[in-house]
């Protein structure tokens, strides 16, 4: 009878793999493919938000002030604000766009990335508040040469 029971849930549990799930989070790079072809950080916040009117304030950023490795700079983002979607740019390379993350009003921002970075620039992350607000905070790296810090 044990048997039967535990070859039963396994059928049950191999057929809940393969069932399709429904995500709530947003493919932005279809919805929205201008802002992943943007060249300047505002021209890819506006394309992305439709505004880029930003409220310098609630978001911080953790990071090297020099990355000894530009292929691999790590980048902690925090932040309390509720909110709707978390988004990442950059200076260094030639798009700006880097990630977006669609999240729910009870998520905890609480984010590790690592960025590949082509030279020193500017990181903004960009939090689309609830009240439909755009909260920013950015952070300065410096990218050593030659990844020897200097």
């Amino acid at each position: 009878m044990e048997r039967r029971k535990f070859l039963s849930f396994g059928a049950l549990v191999a057929a809940a793999a393969f069932a399709p799930v429904s995500l709530s989070a947003e493919d932005y790079r279809k919805i929205k493919p201008d802002a992943w072809k943007a060249h300047t950080v505002e021209d890819a916040i506006a394309k992305l938000y439709g505004s880029n009117t930003l409220i310098a304030e609630g978001v911080k950023i953790t990071a090297p002030d020099v990355a000894a490795n530009g292929g691999a700079v790590p980048v902690d983002i925090q932040s309390d604000i509720s909110a709707k979607s978390v988004a990442v740019f950059q200076t260094s390379n030639p798009e700006s766009a880097v990630c977006v993350f669609t999240i729910n009003e009870n998520m905890v921002i609480d984010y590790s990335i690592k960025m590949k970075l082509k030279q020193s620039g500017t990181i903004t992350v960009v939090i689309e508040g609830i009240d439909g607000k755009l909260y920013s905070g950015s952070k300065n790296i410096n990218v050593a040469l030659g990844g020897c810090e200097g």
